[in-house]
């Protein structure tokens, strides 16, 4: 259920972001999924210090503000599964932050991995689909996921002693107060279609405040690495979705990047025997 919420976000990002624009509908999800989750930081409110708003700033901006952006804004140019199968990276980009800032090892194995992954993407960007070319958007996708991974480990490390939904409201808050500014300067002058904002309403309430709270309470359940999987499922469904729902046929390149990059996520998570 997750794989397919979190894959529907790329659906409604493809629905909204034209008559939203990246800004606006990004705010609209922020603010929403915040909503949500705000009751989790009311309850430990006394307990936070200003280094952890300054934390709270810095991940909200790179797990929220910035990569809800460019994947929005690559919405406006390319199918649903272009964002859902660079999304994939952040698995990758997650283990090559960690080496880079904290000299975590890497492997033979994995570094193997990361290539083909890094091969996928540079194959996702050559595609074009209806004559346009999508390399814009996929580039736009690989640097979200690079913003993802660098959260994923400022997060690792920052907030041990903050439960971790309250964590999640607490950058979701700072995101939405950094966003707001250009979220008003673009804010669209047409009125918004019913099915764009119903399609902004689910990315901030489904597919970020509820789909946050089942991914802890999955986490609490089976643990954090048989939660994460979910992530394998998201490019699949988002891929699905589009086609499903928007008609957009799954591309050959589209295809044999996402099993590159999707199956380096998978071989470079395995355990060695």
């Amino acid at each position: 259920m997750l794989g397919a919420i979190w894959g529907g976000s790329f659906l409604f990002m493809r629905v909204a972001a034209a008559d939203f624009g990246p800004f606006a509908l990004v705010e609209v999800r922020i603010v929403l999924g915040a909503l949500i989750l705000l009751p989790f930081l009311w309850r430990v409110r006394e307990r936070l210090t200003r280094a952890h708003w300054t934390r709270f700033a810095i991940v909200g901006a790179l797990n929220s503000a910035i990569p809800f952006s460019l994947f929005a804004w690559g919405a406006e140019r390319a199918p649903a599964g272009i964002g859902a199968i660079a999304n994939s990276l952040t698995v990758l980009f997650a283990a090559l932050v960690a080496f880079a800032l904290y000299r975590e090892r890497i492997g033979t194995r994995r570094a193997l991995a990361m290539l083909a992954g890094f091969v996928g993407v540079v194959v996702l960007m050559s595609g074009r689909t209806e004559g346009d070319n999508i390399a814009a958007a996929a580039l736009a996708g690989t640097a979200a996921s690079l913003c993802y991974g660098f959260a994923a480990n400022f997060t690792k490390r920052w907030f041990a002693d903050v439960p971790p939904l309250a964590a999640v409201a607490g950058t979701l808050s700072c995101a939405a107060l950094m966003l707001a500014p250009f979220a008003v300067a673009t804010w669209p002058v047409a009125p918004v279609p019913r099915a764009s904002w119903l399609s902004a309403i689910a990315l901030g309430v489904l597919c970020t405040g509820i789909a946050y709270a089942f991914f802890f309470r999955l986490i609490q359940r089976v643990g954090a690495a048989r939660a994460t999987t979910c992530t394998y499922l998201v490019p699949l469904f988002g891929v699905a979705w589009g086609w499903l729902l928007l008609g957009e046929t799954p591309t050959l390149t589209m295809l044999v990047a996402g099993t590159l990059i999707l199956g380096s996520v998978i071989v470079s998570q395995r355990k060695p025997g």
